[in-house]
């Protein structure tokens, strides 16, 4: 029975270790703990800029805090709700005190460190050679996940080149080294070991995968034997393979077996390295895989395998020649290197044997959930299907190696949807719709990861099947915590969102044909767009300046993505991507099933020649005001020169002008002047003063409306379709309503109202004396001006 942890006698500088290390890590996760106002310093602080380092230094509650702050300081400022943080557990914290434990352990004395990182190394491998079946092996461990390869390639050097150690580089001009990888390998990686070695890129051979018959994301064994030949007899060594076991893209696994055999048969190094080497340490395992135990060497990354954040990876490796190991830098007679092992050390003591198998267990479990939901669901193949079937109509093509494959890859297909429209267009089918699919997969995977960021969902490109959805959890379940209710939400949202890509792949066409038939619309073909496409108006200006005309067509197409952007519709219109092509663009996002593109059009074309025209009638308002108010005032002083002339000059004079005014008084002549906006006249206020209303001598321009305008149900978005019904009960009832108005109106006609702003003047009494309702000359005039009080009306709201 284990004593509790108080009862125990602990160290006192490693208990007082571990309890620093709980405090530091309480401090660091939360990340709430200070008030807003605290939060508003930070923000407008300078905690990005370096300052001086501090004479007196600062106590372990603020170094803390500065980091915390530095952590979490810019959460505030990104809108990226689904930011992904490690779920660092107790597992986790004891990864942690490791690297605290061997800095500790760094000072004990040359012989008790010895000792004590010898059991810890030899503890490790014991129990990783163990678990993941790997017999009679040697462990190296290291940060880097790339530096146990280059380490075991240095080894074979000097196993293949026994002068190699004496004589350098100059052994390799015999034979040049020849290192294979398969075309499915990480990015970089073959680049990287010929840099580091010394080596030329000639000496890398990438070898292509599979065309004609198994996985096209396997290596082509025979391609590769026949490269080998053609290697050795050119005077060539071949040198080390590097296989997959789980490829980075969609988790497929090399014929391990053979190309074990095959390396056997020309005395190569064989290294196998990817995510379903995890496998080996649950109780079944496939064939495929169970060959990589026979391999040279092969490297583990657990830390993301088992969530321990801050272990190295390790590589696995046979060889019987200690010196050549020591020379290869795989072992190392420094005491304090040996330390690497601790925090794994720690970590797979407190997890256990079978806690980590039921990590990697419980990951496999939730691949293998996610791999039958989308079996179940309607049209989605799998890859039997695919390699029977390349057409697809309206699928999630599954992209995978074997049953109990941990990754899941699968990616929207829709073929023969281009050159089909809904409209009944027969045309050739859209140009990229390769492309097109890819944006739209890429869309999908972003919006699933948004949605359900517990799921560690992300989008990777694969060769032959361009952008796809990859879930694999031995990577990222123990990281995020991910949990089978996580499975079931991302499929409840996959099942949403598929609809939606399908009816924008179908609409596409229909969109881009609309968009054609409309004058002043440019469709933008931009492939990239995961949506319906983009326009830009087309401004009708006839400015000879092609820098003016842009800087207008680009005022019209801002200010007419603003006024779509208040639509109560579902689209989403934005400027497109921030580093596109394309500028001065209105990009349509997803669309729904019921999407009237032909109303979306001719709204969008009606919009933009309404700002158009509103915009040159400004233009042409400031010119006609300005030349308006010249001519007023070239008026009004001749209407005082002739004042003066009719009254003389000593009625001019203050005191003898008022006694002459008081003797015999005058009537002034001067009249009044309004300006008419809509004619750009000055006309006089004589006719306002002896009629009722203003003498309208233009007609306004009518407002653009979109011909297609339609009814809407109460709560229905613009541009959706309603059923065929609810269409024609609308109707009908449009009707009746409009049928009972005029009954109304003939019943119980409107009195008409007068609206007049003329100065103090006996007319002007006149006329509001003869406004009251039901008199006769009030309704005399209201049937005489009715058409110029609405046009009136009218232009005053446009000029608004």
């Amino acid at each position: 029975m284990e004593k509790p942890v108080h009862q125990m006698v602990v160290d006192p500088t490693l208990a007082e270790m571990g309890k620093n290390l709980n405090e530091a890590m309480k401090i660091l996760e939360d990340g709430q703990r200070e008030a807003e106002e605290d939060k508003d310093k930070r923000r407008y602080g300078r905690k990005d800029i370096p300052g001086p380092l501090q004479g007196s230094g600062q106590d372990m509650a603020s170094i803390l805090q500065l980091v915390q702050n530095l952590m979490h300081g810019d959460e505030e400022e990104d809108n990226q709700s689904y930011r992904r943080m490690q779920n660092v557990g107790e597992q986790g914290h004891m990864a942690l005190l490791g690297h605290s434990l061997a800095a500790y352990i760094s000072v004990l004395d040359r012989e008790r460190l010895r000792k004590l990182t010898t059991r810890i190394l030899s503890d490790t491998t014991l129990w990783l050679c163990r678990l993941f079946r790997y017999e009679s092996g040697s462990a190296y461990y290291h940060e880097d996940d790339r530096e146990g390869l280059l380490k075991v390639c240095r080894l074979v050097i000097h196993s293949r080149y026994e002068d190699y150690s004496t004589e350098g580089f100059t052994v390799l001009n015999s034979k040049q080294p020849i290192i294979y990888q398969s075309a499915a390998c990480r990015q970089g990686l073959g680049q990287h070991l010929c840099n580091q070695l010394g080596l030329p890129l000639s000496s890398l051979c990438s070898v292509p995968c599979n065309t004609m018959f198994g996985s096209q994301h396997q290596m082509d064994v025979a391609l590769l034997d026949r490269l080998i030949k053609d290697d050795v007899d050119s005077g060539k060594l071949p040198l080390l393979l590097i296989a997959n076991a789980g490829t980075p893209g969609a988790g497929h696994t090399d014929k391990l077996g053979r190309l074990k055999e095959l390396c056997a048969q020309y005395s190569m190094w064989l290294h196998v390295e990817g995510v379903n080497l995890a496998t080996l340490a649950l109780g079944y395992v496939t064939s495929s895989v169970m060959a990589a135990t026979k391999c040279d060497s092969m490297t583990l990354t657990l830390g993301p395998w088992l969530g321990l954040p801050a272990v190295p990876a390790v590589t696995l490796y046979r060889h019987e020649d200690p010196a050549l190991s020591l020379a290869a830098g795989l072992t190392s007679s420094q005491p304090v290197e040996k330390l690497r092992a601790l925090p794994l050390w720690l970590s797979l003591q407190y997890l256990g044997h079978d806690g980590i198998v039921e990590r990697i267990k419980h990951a496999s479990q939730l691949s293998q959930r996610l791999l039958d939901h989308l079996k179940n669901l309607a049209s989605i193949k799998t890859s039997d299907d695919l390699d029977r079937q390349m057409s697809l109509l309206e699928a999630l093509s599954m992209v995978e190696d074997e049953l109990n494959s941990p990754v899941v890859v699968f990616r929207f297909s829709q073929e023969g949807t281009s050159g089909a429209s809904s409209g009944g267009s027969l045309e050739a089918p859209l140009s990229g719709e390769r492309e097109v699919q890819d944006a739209l997969n890429r869309w999908l995977g972003e919006r699933l990861a948004q949605l359900v960021p517990a799921s560690g969902v992300d989008v990777v490109e694969l060769e032959d099947e361009g952008s796809c959805v990859r879930f694999n959890p031995l990577m990222t379940a123990a990281v995020l915590g991910t949990r089978e209710e996580d499975v079931d939400i991302l499929v409840d949202r996959l099942q949403e969102k598929v609809p939606l890509l399908s009816s924008t792949l179908k609409l596409r066409q229909d969109f881009q044909e609309e968009v054609y038939r409309t004058p002043t619309l440019i469709y933008i073909e931009d492939l990239s767009w995961p949506g319906l496409g983009a326009v830009r108006y087309k401004s009708s200006s006839e400015e000879p300046d092609v820098s003016k005309r842009e800087v207008e067509e680009e005022n019209i197409n801002s200010a007419l993505l603003r006024k779509l952007k208040e639509l109560d519709s579902d689209l989403s219109f934005s400027t497109g991507p921030e580093f596109g092509p394309e500028k001065n663009c209105i990009y349509v996002g997803i669309a729904t099933e019921d999407l009237d593109v032909v109303e979306l059009v001719e709204t969008v074309g009606a919009m933009g020649r309404e700002i158009e025209e509103n915009s040159k009638l400004l233009e042409n308002m400031t010119e006609v005001v300005r030349k308006g108010i010249i001519e007023a005032e070239l008026q009004l002083q001749k209407a005082n020169e002739e004042k003066l002339l009719e009254e003389g000059v000593l009625r001019q004079i203050p005191v003898v002008g008022s006694v002459l005014n008081w003797f015999s008084p005058v009537q002034s002549s001067v009249k009044g002047r309004t300006f008419n906006l809509a004619a750009g006249s000055l006309d006089s206020t004589e006719p306002t003063y002896s009629m009722k209303a203003q003498v309208v001598q233009g007609t306004p321009p009518s407002t653009p409306t979109s011909s297609h305008s339609k009814q809407r149900l109460p709560g229905q978005k613009m541009f959706r379709r309603s059923l065929v019904g609810l269409d024609a009960l609308s109707e009908t009832s449009s009707v009746c309503q409009g049928e009972e108005l005029e009954r109304e109106g003939l019943q119980n006609p409107a009195p008409e109202v007068s609206v007049s702003e003329a100065p103090q003047h006996p007319a002007h009494e006149a006329v509001e004396e003869a406004g009251t309702p039901g008199d006769p000359q009030q309704s005399a005039v209201g049937q005489q001006e009715p058409e110029g009080q609405e046009m009136e009306q009218e232009q005053t709201d446009t000029l608004r």
